[in-house]
C-alpha cells in the first residue's frame, strides 16, 4: 500500500498537489483518454522514481512523489509526440532518468523546481529525436475557424496539462483537484477560465483557445498560488496573463511549449518583491 501511494502521488504532484486518490483521478483520466500513453506515464513514474531511490535521495521527497511526477510527464509526452515503440521508450527511459537528476539539481535553491525538470528533460530527448530522424517539428498554425465553446475550453484546460485533449479526462482531473482540496479546486478552473479570456481579448486564434492551449499553463498558475485569502487571486492572476503571453510567443516561434510557460511565469512572479 505505501508504495502504491508513492507511485499514485507521483500523479498527483503533477498539478502540486500530495494526494492519492487524486493522482488515481488523474490516472483514470489518461487511461479513459489514451492507453499507450497511461503506459508512457507508468514507465516515466516507476523509472524517475526508483533512480532516485537508487541514488538515496531525500526519502520525504520520494514518498511524496516529487521525483515521480516528471518522469510522468516525459513519459506521456515522449509517447504523445514518438509514438509507443521501442525508439520512443529508449528515450522516454533516458528523459526520465534525466528528469530526477536535473529535479535533484534545482532542489532547495530559492525559487520551486515545477515542472521545469520534465521541459528540460523532454527537449533534450526531442532534439536527439530530430538528430535521429525520429521526429520532425509541424509548424503551428494560426488560422482561426471556430466559435468559442466554453464546456471544452474549459475542460481542455485541464486535460491538456498532461497532452490528454478529452474533455471526459479534463473533468476526472478537476474532480482529482477538489478531492485535494476546494481551494485548489476553484483556483484550477479561475485558472482555465481566465487564460481563456485573456486569449480571447488579445484575437488569439479560437481554435487553440478551444482545445486548451492557452489554458493549461494557467491552470498550474492558479493552483500555484492557490490559497483562502483574496489576496492570492492577484498573483494568480499576474502570472496566468504572463503564461498566456508566453505561451502565444513560443507558438509564434514554433517552440515546442510544454509548461514552460507555466513555470517561467510562476518563477517572475514569485520574483517580485511584495510589501507585507
Amino acid at each position: 500500500m505505501h508504495t502504491i501511494k508513492i507511485f499514485l502521488r507521483g500523479f498527483s504532484e503533477v498539478m502540486l498537489q500530495n494526494n492519492a486518490v487524486t493522482g488515481l483521478f488523474f490516472l483514470a483520466g489518461i487511461i479513459y483518454n489514451s492507453y499507450p500513453m497511461a503506459i508512457g506515464a507508468v514507465l516515466g513514474n516507476i523509472i524517475s522514481t526508483y533512480l532516485a531511490v537508487i541514488l538515496k535521495y531525500n526519502n520525504d521527497d520520494i514518498i511524496a512523489g516529487n521525483y515521480g511526477f516528471n518522469g510522468v510527464l516525459v513519459g506521456i509526452a515522449s509517447v504523445f509526440f514518438l509514438g509507443l515503440n521501442a525508439p520512443s521508450i529508449a528515450l522516454l527511459v533516458i528523459g526520465s532518468l534525466l528528469s530526477t537528476l536535473v529535479m535533484k539539481k534545482l532542489s532547495g535553491r530559492n525559487l520551486p523546481a515545477l515542472t521545469a525538470p520534465f521541459v528540460i528533460s523532454t527537449w533534450i530527448i526531442l532534439v536527439m529525436a530530430i538528430i535521429l530522424k525520429l521526429f520532425t517539428p509541424s509548424t503551428t498554425s494560426f488560422v482561426s475557424t471556430q466559435s468559442f465553446l466554453l464546456l471544452q475550453t474549459a475542460s481542455e484546460g485541464f486535460g491538456q496539462v498532461m497532452f490528454q485533449g478529452n474533455v471526459v479526462t479534463g473533468i476526472l482531473f478537476l474532480i482529482g483537484l477538489f478531492v485535494s482540496s476546494f481551494t485548489v479546486g476553484l483556483f484550477s478552473l479561475f485558472g482555465t477560465l481566465f487564460g481563456a479570456i485573456l486569449a480571447m481579448i488579445f484575437q488569439f486564434p479560437m481554435d487553440m483557445i478551444n482545445i486548451g492551449l492557452f489554458g493549461f499553463n494557467a491552470v498550474l498558475c492558479g493552483i500555484a498560488f492557490s490559497g483562502k485569502n483574496i489576496k492570492s487571486l492577484l498573483p494568480a492572476a499576474a502570472s496566468i496573463l504572463l503564461s498566456v503571453l508566453i505561451m502565444f510567443g513560443m507558438l509564434k516561434l514554433n517552440i515546442i511549449t510544454l509548461t514552460a510557460p507555466f513555470v517561467l511565469a510562476t518563477w517572475i512572479v514569485k520574483l517580485i518583491p511584495v510589501k507585507k
